[in-house]
């Protein structure tokens, strides 16, 4: 099972950028989207459709910002749209499709960077979070969670550790928060399997970032550890070009 995690930025604009005929080409069997900032009634569902996939949309209820999205190639067992928290589902930051025993969950976590505000919001997201996916688990032991968590994990996910100390994404009690997570039973695939430096999946629009690889590896697959002895290889395609972010690949053990 070859899954991908996107956030788009925009899924209109994105497509505008050549998405569809880069999915064609990928292939994925399932593809889990962030930010995709359209209704579905502005998104060609067509489209999509003529690439063989199922799709289920989550948009927030304000226009033109955050929401998921999950397409396969198989028809899931059951989707679930949003945590059962209103103040998070709103904005369209989770949602879940079953395949047999195994579930991908496309997430979306707030950013903090707008001010203190959303700041508080994000870490009160992380720990409302936290505390679902402990629940879900105990019904669904198999989860695969996709998606830009907006933290980098340690130094060597960002290229200006030092400088960026103090910024959200790299603040101490959010990698300390990543650093509980993953100690609670979870696996971030891509450092598992890859250990060199200079990997993002996140680039500034300004100072020529992206050009100059000055980026944030914001954006993962994670597994619960049961889930370890089927993962075969994990990668960042940082040569798609259809947004600020680019996709993050994982390939399972069906």
């Amino acid at each position: 099972m070859k899954i991908i995690s996107y956030n788009v930025n925009g899924i209109r604009a994105s497509i505008n950028r050549g998405l569809l005929n880069w999915i064609a080409e990928v292939q994925p069997d399932v593809l889990c989207f962030q930010e995709i900032k359209a209704t579905t009634d502005q998104i060609p569902l067509l489209e999509f459709d003529a690439l063989g996939y199922i799709h289920h949309w989550f948009p927030a209820q304000k226009k033109g910002y955050s929401g998921v999205a999950i397409l396969s190639r198989l028809q899931p067992d059951h989707v679930e749209f949003g945590m059962n928290i209103p103040k998070y589902d709103n904005e369209g930051r989770v949602l879940r499709a079953d395949f047999g025993d195994l579930s991908v969950v496309s997430v979306y976590h707030p950013s903090g960077s707008s001010g203190d505000e959303r700041q508080a919001f994000k870490m009160q997201w992380l720990d409302d979070f936290g505390n679902y996916v402990e629940k879900l688990r105990e019904e669904r032991p198999k989860l695969i969670l996709s998606g830009d968590f907006n933290i980098c994990h340690q130094p060597i996910d960002i290229h200006d550790p030092i400088r960026n100390a103090t910024v959200s994404g790299f603040l101490p009690e959010e990698r300390e928060w990543l650093n509980r997570f993953l100690n609670s039973g979870y696996i971030d695939t891509f450092r598992h399997l890859v250990k060199e430096p200079h990997n993002y999946s996140w680039w500034s629009y300004r100072a020529n970032a992206r050009a100059n690889n000055k980026g944030w590896r914001i954006d993962y697959n994670m597994i619960t550890e049961n889930l370890l002895p089927q993962l075969r290889s994990a990668a960042i395609f940082s040569n798609a070009v259809h947004s600020d972010h680019c996709p993050v690949f994982v390939e399972l053990d069906a």
